[in-house]
């Protein structure tokens, strides 16, 4: 997953894809098969067993009034017992527990039309009685009111799901059975998916629940088109129509076309036929959040966002996830569990070294030059300054329960940059025959090819043979102190060892100490840093920022208009400070503060001697010298 507002926590179509994304139709049949930590499933025994799994999914501008889509699950019963059906209580890639059963309203059993006797087994399982029937239909509505792309969000005149949300499974029973899931909607919208075609026109198929689950599906009105990118087909859907057009289309697909070589040249295939990028752009969402899936991946952005490098840098983090966590996983996570967390240690690998990949694609793809590269590092290195000390195992750990401390998702940028070190160290070690691509490849070979995960020692054992043996790094070291242990990363021992120079420039700059938001009524204050110029002044949260000094606050550029303004007045300057609080006028007394500013670069050593030139060169295009 990668996010702004929540890391995290992510279509196309022509000529062979035409079958799975259906342009209208009044029925569209696809085939695919609060966060609480408590358990999910108090059931006493296992469903008694089902056959013939079909879901049909209604959403149509009828169920889009009232905010829904519409659920049948019909089935075979093959037992005597009463059949157990639980909804998933998290999605995977989202590291959270969001028990979707809470948004399942007027759920319902028949059998051949007559009602069907069920009760709850806990908050996410319905215990059915058939009573002898065989066949039975299980039917609800989904609230799809949350824009998140883990959840279900509607329109007038769209909306788009995950299968977490939607599709019951049998409680304590396997996942390999397949199923059938219709779709229902206008005859003028469509349908996109990453759903595979079956059989008959627009049906699709999985082979088990762990597929049907990991299909996001947009339903609706949406722009759809699609290209082919090294015997690959990727489609591009995205809402709202027009939204991304023109210009920003075209870039983005050109992006598109060259960061997929440099991926699928560190585990050596594409293990996909078709990719689906699913994307919704709103005015009012907070940043840029995506979710990852074997095959497609959903996306949820600010609308000011289009046009932005940003977007090339989600899109390339959440394909590489296609390949380092939908199929190179860790061990806890194999297989996935849908019913309670599986927390990990390793999560700074598929998240971390997921979204250094994510840097490298746009940099060896030609899509960024190396100095955006450079200053990505140097936004990570102060993402994780300014957070507390943790290890990046307790990090992964702990993103379950999003600690409030500045560490629940701190293992992005610091497993990213623990991907850097290790890949330098690497090249040292081997005088450049091998990198850290040569580990990702080593493990994916070695346990998702042989469907398992893969767990620590895995890991560090293909660390060490790439490196060239025990001897080449110190990894138990390298584990104790910077993945397991809270110590500093050793940047002015490692970054030369590459040809690169990390340099400080301190300056001292007026602060005022408060964080702001604008809205229809001016700046509003809504956080007062403690021991701050504002605090001893008084300032409050809910404050209007009205003036400071000469300053006139009218937007959020007020801050650098101050720090220009008093950067050469000496400390202590009274200064007046003008507020409205609860529409009143306030005068406080504000005095000037400075607070140290730490301006970090990373700059390629013009002196380098040749090994580290080879080894940044290496970095840089993602070549060894073997």
């Amino acid at each position: 997953m990668h996010s702004t507002p929540k890391p995290a926590q992510g279509v196309l179509l022509l000529s062979g894809l035409a079958a799975a994304l259906s342009p209208g139709g009044a029925v569209i049949q696809a085939a695919t098969a609060n966060q609480q930590d408590v358990p999910t499933s108090t059931a006493g025994a296992a469903s008694s067993g089902i056959a013939d799994v079909r879901y049909a999914v209604t959403f149509d501008s009828s169920t889009a009034q009232s905010g829904a889509i519409h659920v049948d699950m019909s089935f075979t019963s093959n037992g005597a017992g009463p059949v157990e059906l639980s909804l998933p209580a998290w999605t995977p890639g989202s590291y959270e527990l969001d028990n979707f059963a809470r948004y399942v309203h007027n759920f319902g059993v028949t059998s051949d039309g007559e009602p069907v006797r069920w009760d709850k087994s806990d908050y996410d399982t319905w215990r059915v009685h058939p009573g002898g029937a065989r066949a039975v239909t299980v039917s609800f509505d989904y609230r799809a009111d949350s824009l998140d792309t883990g959840m279900a969000w509607s329109a007038h005149d769209f909306a788009y799901f995950n299968g977490t949300n939607l599709f019951l499974y049998p409680e304590g029973g396997e996942y390999d059975f397949s199923a059938k899931v219709a779709i229902h909607t206008e005859l003028e919208w469509r349908v996109a998916t990453g759903m595979k075609p079956g059989e008959a026109p627009g049906e699709y198929v999985a082979a088990d629940y762990h597929e049907l689950v990991d299909m996001p599906t947009f339903i609706g009105r949406f722009d759809l088109d699609s290209t082919l990118v090294n015997g690959r087909w990727y489609r591009l859907a995205t809402y709202p129509p027009g939204a991304m057009a023109g210009d920003a289309r075209t870039t983005l697909w050109d992006q598109i076309r060259r960061m997929m070589l440099p991926m699928e040249m560190v585990f050596g295939e594409t293990p996909w036929e078709t990719y689906t990028i699913l994307m919704v752009f709103d005015p009012n969402y907070p940043g840029a959040s995506a979710l990852e899936h074997a095959n497609s991946h959903l996306g949820v952005y600010t609308s000011h966002a289009i046009g932005n490098p940003l977007l090339a840098s989600v899109l390339a983090h959440e394909i590489f996830h296609a390949w380092n966590v939908k199929r190179l996983r860790p061990a806890e996570l194999v297989p996935y569990e849908y019913g309670r967390p599986q927390p990990t240690t390793l999560l700074w690998i598929s998240e971390g070294i997921t979204d250094y990949y994510a840097d490298l694609a746009l940099v060896r793809g030609g899509i960024a030059p190396p100095n955006v590269f450079y200053s990505r590092t140097v936004g990570k290195i102060l993402t994780v300054a300014g957070a507390p000390p943790v290890a990046l195992e307790d990090a992964s750990l702990s993103t379950w329960i999003e600690p409030d401390d500045g560490t629940a998702f701190v293992y992005y940028a610091k497993g990213s940059l623990a991907g850097l070190l290790l890949d330098i160290l690497i090249r040292d070690a081997s005088d450049n025959r091998a990198s850290l691509d040569d580990v990702m490849r080593d493990v994916y070979e070695t346990t998702y090819k042989r469907g398992a995960g893969f767990t620590t020692e895995e890991w560090w054992a293909a660390v060490r043979d790439a490196a060239g043996g025990e001897a080449a790094i110190d990894l138990g070291v390298f584990a104790s102190r910077y993945v397991d242990g809270r110590e500093p990363y050793p940047w002015e021992s490692v970054l030369p060892l590459a040809g690169l120079l990390l340099s400080a420039d301190t300056t001292l700059v007026p602060r005022i100490g408060v964080t702001t938001n604008v809205d229809e009524d001016g700046v509003l204050v809504e956080q007062v840093v403690p021991g701050s110029a504002a605090a001893a002044a008084g300032v409050r949260v809910g404050d209007y920022l009205v003036s400071v000094g000469d300053v006139h606050v009218r937007d959020d550029g007020f801050g650098a208009e101050f720090r220009q303004r008093y950067a050469g007045q000496p400390e202590d300057t009274p200064l007046g400070l003008v507020v409205r609080r609860n529409g009143n006028p306030a005068v406080l007394d504000l005095r000037l503060r400075f607070s140290e500013n730490v301006n970090l670069t990373i700059q390629e050593d013009p002196t380098a001697p040749p090994k580290p030139a080879r080894i940044l060169r290496g970095i840089l295009t993602g070549r060894t010298d073997r």
